[in-house]
């Protein structure tokens, strides 16, 4: 690799960690000065204006999903890296954890192996009012399992059989279902592992699979294409999302979400902070100092 690549490539390390703060941050650090004046920051700026605007619209949808009592369900796949949970992450920060909740599921353990496929899953379906967003989903049998030998040709087969009706079911018994595939490069990935691998603060998104998953590109791409070819139906079709510029995508994939619910502004009544209610005989006690947390800072 020669030396104005080895300049490149850690310009976009450097640039892939500084993308995994919070936009807050971001923002301050422009403030003082990082970019400033360029055209990288000006976008940059951009991004900050489109992103808090679409995240006032998410709440909108929340308020709305709430008084109409609606359930929405959203499956974010792709390859490691690929910025699911990045846009997840986005998605939910202005929401109510108690409406729009993450399911990120772990592998199954043993007596979840002996269980219907989809039995795991559905304990984590909505309710009337109620937003799901599945980091990654019942499609780890046509990805990572496949990819990987955790499931055998029968169970892969009888997996592409139930997949397509189970989703089918969904959509009959009210649930708005929304598939997105997160698409990067070859190239993108190995950057972003190699950020994960030199920075501290990411190296524990790094596991032995994510590893393994590198090194298996190729079938991962052809378990992919089956995947999206054999479940992609008209009840509910899968939505690709180009993902090699993470900004782009998170925004390109929270305009298509709000497109995809006829969501409207809920009206409130007027919130009125109540005066409060002094009493002659009411005494602060003085928490023993013992008790105090050390103000280091």
């Amino acid at each position: 690799m020669s030396e104005n690549e080895l300049e490149d490539l850690y310009r976009r390390i450097q640039s892939e960690v500084l993308d995994d703060l919070d936009e807050e941050l971001e923002i301050e650090l422009d403030d003082a000065g990082a970019g400033s004046g360029s055209a990288q920051r000006a976008q940059r700026q951009q991004y900050f204006r489109e992103l808090f605007r679409m995240q006032g619209e998410l709440v909108k949808l929340q308020d709305w999903v709430v008084a109409s009592g609606q359930k929405i369900v959203i499956l974010f796949e792709g390859r490691d890296a690929a910025g699911k949970g990045g846009v997840i992450k986005r998605i939910t920060q202005r929401l109510n954890p108690r409406v729009c909740r993450v399911a990120a599921l772990p592998a199954p353990n043993n007596r979840e192996k002996t269980q219907w496929y989809f039995q795991r899953y559905v304990a984590h379906l909505p309710a009337a009012g109620e937003i799901v967003l599945f980091d990654r989903s019942w499609y780890n049998r046509a990805g990572v399992e496949r990819v990987m030998g955790f499931c055998s040709d029968t169970e892969y087969e009888q997996f592409f059989n139930d997949v397509t009706e189970f989703e089918k079911m969904l959509v009959r018994s009210g649930i708005k279902l929304i598939k997105y595939w997160f698409s990067i490069t070859d190239a993108e990935q190995e950057v972003r592992f190699l950020a994960r691998i030199n920075d501290p603060l990411k190296q524990w998104k790094l596991s032995p699979m994510d590893l393994e998953s590198r090194r298996r590109w190729e079938d991962y791409t052809r378990a992919k294409e089956i995947m999206l070819e054999r479940t992609h139906i008209e009840e509910a079709p899968w939505w690709v999302v180009q993902a090699v510029d993470k900004k782009k995508a998170r925004l390109n994939c929270m305009h298509h979400l709000l497109a995809q619910v006829p969501y409207a502004a809920v009206a409130h009544e007027p919130v009125l902070l109540p005066q409060r209610v002094h009493h002659p005989d009411y005494y602060r006690h003085q928490i023993p100092g013992e008790m105090i947390v050390p103000e280091v800072y």
